[in-house]
């Protein structure tokens, strides 16, 4: 138990230390290739075009830092490992049963994302460029579907059993197929619209995947700990950039990969139910939205200033920083409470 901990701990440093010292190179090359953020025009978001017109041109596709630095750390020391073994199978956390699909979702799910960055810093597509809500939650979906086949093939993990906190665990059968799906759906969507802050959705994942990564520590899933660890690390020197005022952005690219993996470690840990709690700020910027949207569709009124519910404390006068900050204090006390949860629930099962 002390090497797995010394181990998640040494990929946590390493991670920051690897991703604080490609950002700069990474920030150059962002600038170079012009590849800046178009704000959204004044007709399709009115009060946020009015809060944010100031950062038009600000360079995005930040979050290649983060999948970059893990995806990067998974292969050296898989390489490592196949060709030496000895000392590199310590230090490798690439593993078929625990750490392939989040890996795999990481990668998929960051290409993807840049994409629709591209499509937006290109103003291909609906309000000034990048894929609509429809196209993205369609994407999320098609990933969702794979990434729950691999979960319930008996070929594959053969996995379909949920978890109830303080009650024990059920076979929830083909159920499984709709819930994975849902998980991994609601946290991409809600990634995306957590992002739209200086440093907001790096340090609302931050918090998330470090809650996880306890937990599957306490599961003993110390190859899925290493990977969150790493996270957490290539987190820490993002938001060492992309704090108020951000040098650059995270773009969907770093949303999207981030959103969708933390859904699939979360099924992984079979900890579904303590999703609100690590991610709370994730569930807030969701029900902001839905509720706004419900609200314009049925009673053609708007209950928020502007959504996502960020948005709506800019427009009351809070400064960015603020915002930022209050939410980090809420995530971080939520992802608390859902540990001691996690751990209460473990100890009366």
């Amino acid at each position: 138990m002390v090497l797995e901990a010394i181990r998640v701990f040494t990929f946590t440093v390493v991670s920051f230390l690897v991703a604080l010292t490609l950002t700069p190179l990474v920030l150059r090359l962002l600038k170079k290739i012009n590849a800046r953020k178009q704000i959204r025009t004044t007709e399709a978001a009115p009060v946020y075009s009015q809060l944010h017109a100031g950062k038009s041109g600000t360079p995005t596709m930040g979050g290649v830092i983060i999948w970059g630095t893990v995806l990067g750390l998974a292969a050296v020391f898989a390489l490592l490992n196949f060709m030496f073994d000895g000392f590199f199978k310590y230090l490798n956390f690439v593993d078929r049963a625990q750490t392939y699909l989040p890996l795999a979702a990481l990668a998929i799910a960051a290409i993807l994302g840049l994409a629709d960055d591209v499509l937006g810093i290109m103003k291909i597509g609906p309000n000034g460029g990048g894929l609509s809500v429809r196209y993205k939650l369609i994407v999320y979906a098609v990933l969702a579907a794979v990434g729950a086949w691999w979960f319930y093939a008996p070929q594959n993990l053969n996995w379909h059993v949920f978890k109830i906190p303080f009650v024990g665990t059920i076979d929830i059968g083909l159920w499984y197929i709709p819930v994975f799906m849902f998980i991994i759906i609601a946290s991409a969507f809600s990634a995306n619209e957590t992002d739209g802050l200086d440093g907001l959705l790096g340090g609302v994942a931050l918090f998330a995947f470090a809650a996880l990564t306890v937990v599957a520590f306490a599961l003993d899933r110390f190859y899925l700990a290493t990977m969150g660890g790493a996270i957490v690390g290539a987190l820490l020197a993002f938001l060492w950039y992309n704090i108020y005022p951000a040098k650059f952005f995270m773009g969907d690219t770093g949303s999207m990969a981030l959103g969708i993996t933390l859904g699939v470690m979360t099924m992984l840990t079979n900890t579904t139910l303590f999703l609100p709690f690590f991610g709370s700020i994730l569930v807030l910027e969701s029900l902001s939205v839905i509720i706004q949207l419900v609200s314009k569709k049925l009673f053609k009124k708007k209950v928020f200033l502007s959504t996502p519910i960020h948005h709506h404390f800019e427009a009351l006068g809070w400064p960015e920083s603020q915002v930022t900050m209050r939410f980090w204090i809420i995530s971080v006390m939520f992802a608390a409470l859902g540990l001691i949860l996690f751990f209460l629930s473990r100890y009366f099962a």
